[in-house]
């Protein structure tokens, strides 16, 4: 295989030959009990919602899965209850 002649140079895409360093993605602390995660805590459901009302995905939370799915139901017995959008 043919060695890169401009390793400087970018591809057709615009991209340098050199992968990106990202910064991560802040880590939440979880200072709540599983107990907490029920549609009668508006403050903390609203943490894990987006101002349109979405529910944040595990990758930006950065939850337990158990967490996740609780805060899940705990969010949408909340909107059933007109608590939370």
């Amino acid at each position: 295989m043919p060695r890169k002649t401009h390793p400087d140079r970018k591809d057709r895409n615009g991209r340098s030959g050199r992968p990106e360093r990202r910064t991560p993605r802040p880590k939440p602390k979880i200072d709540f009990t599983v107990d907490m995660l029920t549609h009668h805590n508006v403050n903390l459901l609203r943490q894990f919602t987006t101002d349109s009302g979405r529910i944040l995905p595990r990758k930006y939370t950065a939850l337990p899965a158990h967490y996740q799915r609780r805060l899940t139901r705990a969010i949408k017995r909340a909107r059933q209850a007109l608590r939370v959008p």
